[in-house]
């Protein structure tokens, strides 16, 4: 049985501004598992980024609880791969270490080891402009787990990609996060997408957001994400959650 690492129950968000308040999240709940990879879709504006930045701290919740079961360390990965274009490929990997005080020899020979594991290796002493989106994204990634965090946000990682490098690149960090054994959760506005890589998947309603439908994805012979759209149950559940959508996303 899986050990549950953190509890969300009834989180509301109200932005106060200078005419009117805006509920932006409602009466949000759901929990979230060791290992396990969530997806959140919605319509666009349904505050799905918003419930990944009170995650992180980087916004305040207005109501509701948010329990962590144990000292969680949490890893936020952006739409842009937001790297240096300055720096060395190595360095921008190093950046978060540096910032929090944790870099070392061992902690670096950590992400040096992730270079080598996912084919970045080479590329070390070379610069963003020299890569393509899709190296970039995974730099990103390994910039993420540098900092080995137990819980990843992934706020639609895959966005600024075209569609061949989108799902090379989601097959990439599905199996990076496997492989590194960590938890993720992930906002995308690709249905497919979050059904490939999901074993569980929030459906929020427009604005305000409040959860329609958690849906737990077993497919047949699930395997890797794009192995996963061959499933004979995949639109069986494409379908289904595409009927509690409130527009098209």
């Amino acid at each position: 049985m899986k050990n549950k690492l953190l509890e969300i129950i009834n989180l509301n968000k109200v932005y106060h501004t200078e005419k009117n308040d805006v509920l932006a999240l409602e009466n949000i709940s759901f929990d979230v598992y060791e290992n396990e990879f969530i997806s959140i879709v919605g319509p666009s504006g349904c505050g799905k980024s918003t419930i990944l930045s009170i995650l992180a701290n980087l916004e305040d919740k207005t109501d509701g609880n948010i329990i962590f079961f144990k000292d969680l360390s949490i890893g936020y990965m952006l739409q842009d791969d937001c790297l240096f274009f300055w720096k060395s490929i190595l360095d921008n990997c190093l950046v978060g270490l540096e910032i929090t005080g944790k870099l070392n020899n061992e902690s670096k020979n950590y992400v040096l080891d992730l270079l080598k594991t996912y084919g970045l290796y080479e590329f070390k002493d070379m610069y963003p402009a020299s890569l393509s989106g899709g190296m970039r994204q995974r730099v990103a990634l390994i910039r993420t787990l540098a900092l080995k965090p137990d819980i990843l946000l992934l706020d639609e990682p895959m966005s600024a990609l075209d569609s061949q490098s989108r799902l090379a690149i989601g097959e990439d960090i599905y199996n990076i996060i496997k492989k590194e054994g960590k938890t993720a959760i992930m906002v995308t506005h690709d249905l497919s997408e979050a059904l490939s890589m999901s074993d569980k998947v929030i459906v929020l309603s427009k604005r305000p957001g409040v959860v329609k439908k958690v849906c737990d994805i077993q497919l047949d012979g699930k395997s890797t994400p794009i192995k996963n759209r061959s499933s004979k149950n995949f639109s069986k559940y494409y379908e289904m959650i595409w009927r509690d959508l409130d527009v098209h996303i």
